[in-house]
């Protein structure tokens, strides 16, 4: 049975500095490449900043320096598409970065507040969470919320309906609740995938109050949070590879796949799956004939009580 938690109502906060965050991107996608990544010769320890100076990448986008500077400095205003293009060409951005970049620089004009009314789930997105039933499935919106989830996603990541409403996020998850330390074998790289999730998020919405209380509470609590939000790194959810230990299966590889739903909600929609015949499809099956009450019971044996 698909899960339809009551809306999340987060604390507000003030937002985040778009030119700041546009300064910033700039200068660590530029400390990041070497001139001889571009063809640029070296002057070894004559070089007193890290990556390329500011010259040399106007050179390599074609724009001039003061041009370029005024950008780095966060004041993308009058830039243009075009001029974008060849600064993301020069700094060998991804689609993903360049899009960011587009985002800072040339900011969307929202008609509505940002994060001003509580995400909703469309019925028949329910209806289909509800058909997944063997295998793991949810709906992720804006900064990353859990909105809604199947029964097999409560048995492999966890009861979410037991957690408050605000709580069911997954940077909070990640960073602040140790058993997800346990759960994901490699809970570096998820915790860097987290970081640049909400990077991508901030770009797209740089006045979203809610999103900047979110990095702010997480900034306080957690140094590895602070740690890979300083390095402006962004990513869009895609597809891949997870290795899970769950405290009753053991270990699970599991495929996932991300659609990101053809509407303007911002809402993607995750899916997991094992291979067919392997020890990992026959743990899901194992999962989901004991339901989510056994897998509760497993976490707590597998927490330390107070």
């Amino acid at each position: 049975m698909d899960e339809r938690p009551e809306p999340v109502q987060e604390p507000s906060g003030a937002a985040l500095d778009r030119r700041a965050e546009l300064s910033e991107f700039l200068r660590t996608r530029r400390a990041r490449l070497k001139p001889e990544d571009v063809g640029l010769p070296d002057f070894g320890r004559h070089r007193r900043v890290p990556g390329l100076r500011r010259e040399e990448l106007a050179q390599l986008a074609g724009v001039s320096v003061a041009y370029y500077t005024r950008l780095e400095q966060g004041n993308g205003q009058n830039v243009s598409a075009e001029v974008l293009d060849a600064i993301a060409r020069a700094l060998r951005l991804t689609d993903a970065e360049h899009a960011h970049l587009t985002h800072l620089a040339k900011p969307k004009r929202h008609k509505k507040k940002q994060g001003g009314r509580p995400q909703q789930v469309r019925g028949s997105l329910l209806q289909l969470l509800d058909t997944m039933d063997g295998f793991p499935a949810y709906i992720s919106g804006r900064r990353s919320d859990v909105l809604a989830w199947n029964r097999m996603a409560a048995a492999v990541f966890g009861d979410w309906s037991q957690l408050p409403p605000q709580e069911r996020n997954w940077a909070r998850m990640v960073f602040l609740r140790p058993e997800y330390r346990e759960l994901f074998v490699e809970w570096d790289q998820k915790a860097t995938d987290m970081v640049s999730f909400l990077r991508m998020d901030a770009g797209c919405h740089p006045d979203d109050p809610r999103l900047s209380a979110l990095v702010g509470e997480l900034s306080v609590k957690s140094e590895e949070f602070r740690r890979l939000w300083a390095t402006h790194d962004v990513k869009e959810k895609g597809y891949g590879v997870k290795r899970l230990h769950h405290p009753l299966v053991g270990d699970l590889t599991l495929n996932f796949e991300s659609f990101r739903l053809p509407d303007e909600s911002e809402q993607v929609l995750i899916t997991y799956h094992a291979e067919p015949g392997s020890p990992s499809a026959e743990a899901l099956r194992l999962l989901a004939s004991w339901g989510t009450d056994a897998t509760r019971a497993g976490q707590d044996s597998a927490t330390p009580r107070a």
